[in-house]
Order: structure tokens, then C-alpha cells, then sequence
């Protein structure tokens, strides 16, 4: 249990990442409709894994959001407990269905040679994401610093995902459109995995824990 004043310090800190989510849950709806709607008609896999990232970041962030809330309005240690039990397990399950999904999606379009188009408004979402998405992660670190949340960082590991893919979206998409280098949008995804399985394999020890 929490002493009385770190109790208020993260009630606070709690009530200032309930402000976070609703930002991010909104721009996620957003980014997520137009890089799906983007990918799919240009058949690019990196624009369709950047899209799906954000429906995963959506979630990841609405399940946050009643993580902060239950802490925000002052529920018992136990019940913040047990929320931020559950909401680590389903970050850690969001965070495999992401590395699934990008492996897949990655080495099917490399050995069928699936050749993507190009997407001026893949590059607009992509280009704005890699602006807001480092600014949401600073301010979530912030706020973590004061709640030392297991399931927020989880979170913002899917926030700083969605910043690695909107600028590896800008290289794989603007080197096709320039160059016509099909498969950097596939080896751009797939480097992503690097960090992210680390990332991933720390959620789902943190789920056990």
C-alpha cells in the first residue's frame, strides 16, 4: 500500500494520464482508419502493419485509460492492483498479436514479391504520427515515473512501435515512390522487430510477474 502522499502524488499523476489516453485513443482512431484505408489501396504491407499498430495502440490505450481511472478517482490499493494485473495481460497479449502480424504480413509480401504503390496519404498520416507519437511518449514516461505501472509501460512501448513505424513508413513508402525499391517497405517492417520482441518479451514477464 501506498503511503498517504505518494497516494496523492499518484492519484494526480493517474488523473494527468487519463487526459493522455483520451488524446491518444482519439488520434488512434484517426491514424488507424486512414493508414488501414491508405494501405489496403495502395497494397502496401507497412502502411496496413503502421495502421494495424494503431488500432492496437487504440486499445492498449483505452484499456489504459480504465487502468488511471480506477487509481484517479482513489479506489482501494487492491483494486489498482488487480486492474493493473489484468490490463498488463492484455498489453502483453496486444504486443504479440503486433510481432505476429508484422512477421507475417513482412515475409509474405517479400517471397511472393508483392509490390506496393505508392501513398501520398500514407506519407501526410505517417509524417504527423512521427511528430505526435515521441511527444505522447515523453509525457506517458512522465507520468509513469510517478506510478511505476507495468501495464503503462507496455503502453507506451506501443506508442514508441507506432513512432518507429510511421517514420520506417516514410523511408519504406518514400523510397518506393522515388525509387520504386518495392521491398524496402518490407525490410523497413521487419528491422522493427528487433526492438519490439524485446519489448514484448518484458510484457509478458512482467503479465507472469
Amino acid at each position: 500500500m501506498r503511503p498517504a502522499p505518494e497516494r496523492t502524488a499518484a492519484n494526480r499523476a493517474s488523473r494527468a494520464g487519463v487526459r493522455v489516453e483520451v488524446v491518444t485513443v482519439a488520434w488512434m482512431a484517426v491514424e488507424g482508419a486512414v493508414a488501414l484505408g491508405a494501405g489496403i489501396a495502395a497494397r502496401s504491407v507497412l502502411l496496413t502493419a503502421f495502421g494495424f499498430d494503431s488500432v492496437i495502440e487504440l486499445l492498449s490505450a483505452a484499456v489504459l485509460f480504465w487502468r488511471l481511472r480506477v487509481e484517479a478517482r482513489g479506489d482501494e490499493p487492491e483494486a489498482v492492483e488487480r486492474t493493473e494485473t489484468i490490463v498488463t495481460r492484455i498489453s502483453a497479449v496486444l504486443l504479440v498479436l503486433l510481432c505476429l502480424y508484422v512477421l507475417a504480413t513482412s515475409a509474405a509480401g517479400l517471397l511472393l514479391r508483392l509490390k506496393p504503390e505508392g501513398s501520398l496519404t500514407g506519407l501526410v498520416i505517417a509524417f504527423l504520427a512521427l511528430i505526435a507519437m515521441p511527444l505522447l511518449a515523453a509525457r506517458k514516461r512522465a507520468i509513469n515515473r510517478v506510478l511505476d505501472s507495468a501495464a503503462l509501460r507496455a503502453d507506451i512501448a506501443e506508442t514508441i512501435t507506432c513512432a518507429y513505424l510511421a517514420g520506417a513508413t516514410l523511408a519504406g513508402v518514400g523510397l518506393n515512390l522515388l525509387f520504386h525499391w518495392w521491398w524496402a517497405d518490407y525490410l523497413a517492417a521487419l528491422a522493427l522487430l528487433f526492438w519490439l520482441v524485446a519489448e514484448t518479451r518484458e510484457a509478458i514477464e512482467a503479465a507472469r510477474d
